[in-house]
């Protein structure tokens, strides 16, 4: 044996086999660097996967928390097709409720509260300018007024390209909310084809796939099935008691808009860590202008519910499935947001997670590619099962 072999180093990554290796590291970045250069090639995909994103991870979301409720269905012995048919007009039954009852008085409230913010944001800063002009840091304050000339002077530019800038977000606005619309439309469609074919889809693509290689694949579906499972389902019941939480808190406290403030924080607290904060804004706006001891008491609601969700609920409802670090997950959706905006801050968690079952499975198969003592560990461990 050469004696580089028997280094523990070499010998983890193939002996031998490492400059193979690297020419193929070496090979794939080539390939990337090609790719790169003709991207026009695959503007078309890009546009297509766009297209198809959110009505794929809204019905996404849909199947999984509806296959529960299909399989308890079928238990009672019905056949799949009727419960998927059962199961759509329940929920079309419960989103007219929500439309016909909750929707309009939520809709009064959100009309309120904007046409009050501005009078909240203008008592908000006149509390700050109060504020800042009495304290330590006065002579600095002052001294952002001394160029007030060069602001008025440069007014006419800025309203121009605030103007240019509006009708950019009217547009991107309307074609978001297209987008939206189509989405919903043909959610219903897609959802009922996947409720009725989903579980044999995996079936089909292992069939296609040469035997030796089935068991490992089909292993990382039901490691990602499972992934998305679990954080779907936990995501959106930890979400539903953190609006029951925040809406039972701000009563308590009365804070005004205490049902729209508590709908915002349960929407918002389906992306972990940066959602409540976001949610908590308004409140605050709201709670500044109401008086100080108000925002005191807002603090208490706020760190108590963010204590019951992180200490209890998420342990009992979504456990441990997902493993992954609290740190880790606010650096994936702060670098997931400044890439893809909005969908990229929704999707990035399970798309981790699913990353991450990917990358634990080819770990493990190099290993036991190119690790002669897992292969043995292996052995061993078949010999005595």
């Amino acid at each position: 044996m050469n004696r580089w072999d028997a280094t523990p180093l070499i010998r983890f990554f193939g002996g031998r086999n490492l400059l193979y290796i690297l020419g193929v590291i070496l090979f794939i970045g080539v390939n990337i660097l090609v790719y790169t250069k003709v991207s026009f090639i695959f503007h078309p995909l890009v546009v297509f996967l766009e297209t198809i994103a959110l009505p794929v991870i809204l019905t996404v979301v849909a199947y999984y928390l509806l296959r529960p409720l299909i399989g308890l269905l079928e238990r009672f012995h019905i056949k799949r097709i009727w419960g998927i048919l059962i199961t759509l007009v329940l929920v079309a039954g419960m989103i007219t409720f929500l439309v016909i009852l909750i929707i309009p008085f939520l809709e009064k409230q959100f009309m309120s509260l904007a046409e009050e913010l501005p009078q909240y944001l203008m008592e908000m800063a006149n509390s700050i300018d109060e504020w800042l002009r009495n304290s330590m840091f006065a002579g600095y304050y002052n001294n952002l007024f001394t160029d007030v000339g060069s602001l008025v002077d440069r007014l006419p530019e800025d309203l121009s390209t605030f103007a240019g800038s509006t009708i950019e977000g009217i547009t991107n606005f309307i074609s978001t909310l297209t987008t939206v619309i189509i989405a919903i439309i043909t959610l219903p469609f897609i959802l009922f084809y996947l409720l009725k074919d989903g579980e044999r889809l995996p079936r089909m693509i292992l069939r296609v796939l040469p035997p030796k290689v089935r068991p490992e694949i089909s292993s990382v579906f039901k490691g990602i099935d499972h992934q998305l499972s679990a954080y779907i389902q936990g995501q959106i019941i930890v979400s539903f008691c953190i609006g029951i939480m925040m809406y039972i808190g701000f009563i308590i406290i009365g804070l005004d808009y205490a049902l729209l403030l508590a709908a915002i924080a349960s929407v918002t607290s389906v992306v972990p860590y940066l959602g409540p904060t976001i949610a908590i804004l308004p409140a605050l706006i709201i709670a500044i202008v109401t008086s100080p001891f108000m925002v005191l008491k807002l603090a208490f609601v706020w760190t108590a519910v963010q204590l019951l969700e992180g200490k209890f609920i998420s342990p009992q409802i979504m456990g441990k499935s997902l493993h992954i670090h609290p740190v880790t997950i606010i650096f994936v959706l702060l670098t997931a947001g400044h890439l893809f905006g909005v969908l990229g801050i929704i999707v990035a968690i399970p798309g981790y997670a699913i990353f991450k079952v990917l990358a634990v499975h080819l770990f493990y198969w190099f290993q036991l590619r190119y690790n002669k003592y897992v292969r043995e560990e292996k052995d061993q461990y078949e010999i005595h099962k």
